[in-house]
């Protein structure tokens, strides 16, 4: 299933993307897809100021992406199902109003961001805060609620979640590599499964 499935009008969208049809999509517009995603059903994506997802990503179910801020999810990255995103947030210390039913300017909603770098992976019912980047291969454990950058090639878990060790790279950049040479034509570009011989 494509965009077609939803007509809906994101800013780009690749080949063989898969938006189950219980996922729940505000703002496409603002929103970029690249190749071979999945999207579960009963994900919730609010398209904040920007959003953009890069190929062989998943989206599990239960997941939300909100706060109005900028999203960005790079290639080969993954999202567990529950995990919450936050890309913005509400000001807290007292110099306004909060919540979304109250109108501006007695509400100052705070816009961020949140990056998940290349080959990243967050488990299950984790949180992560606005204004974080999770870096490249970094993975954090189930039920961790992140508040600070994630460092590249390392394990986080807890909460709030702390480096415990370091992960390997050369294997996965090394099948990165192989997929590439696979999938992608002499220019670069994806080859869709259909038309793969």
């Amino acid at each position: 299933m494509s965009n077609q499935a939803y007509n809906l009008p994101f800013a780009k969208i690749g080949k063989d993307v898969m938006i189950w049809p219980l996922a729940k999509i505000i703002a496409p517009e603002v929103i970029s897809i690249g190749d071979s995603v999945i999207i579960d059903d009963f994900v919730f994506f609010m398209g904040g100021q920007k959003a953009c997802i890069g190929s062989f990503v998943h989206i599990a179910s239960f997941t939300s992406i909100t706060g109005g801020g900028e999203f960005l999810m790079e290639d080969f990255a993954g999202l567990s199902g529950g995990v919450r995103v936050y890309t913005g947030n509400e000001d807290y210390m007292g110099s306004c109003l909060t919540n979304p039913a109250v109108p501006a300017p007695y509400r100052a909603p705070i816009r961020s961001f949140v990056h998940i770098r290349k080959h990243a992976i967050v488990g299950a019912n984790s949180v992560i805060l606005p204004g974080v980047v999770i870096g490249e291969g970094a993975v954090v454990g189930a039920n961790s609620l992140v508040t600070k950058d994630c460092a590249p090639w390392t394990i986080y878990v807890g909460s709030p979640a702390k480096a415990l060790r370091s992960r390997p790279s050369d294997r996965v950049l090394e099948l990165e590599a192989a997929l590439r040479r696979e999938l992608f034509d002499a220019y670069g570009y994806y080859i869709p499964r259909d038309k793969r011989g």
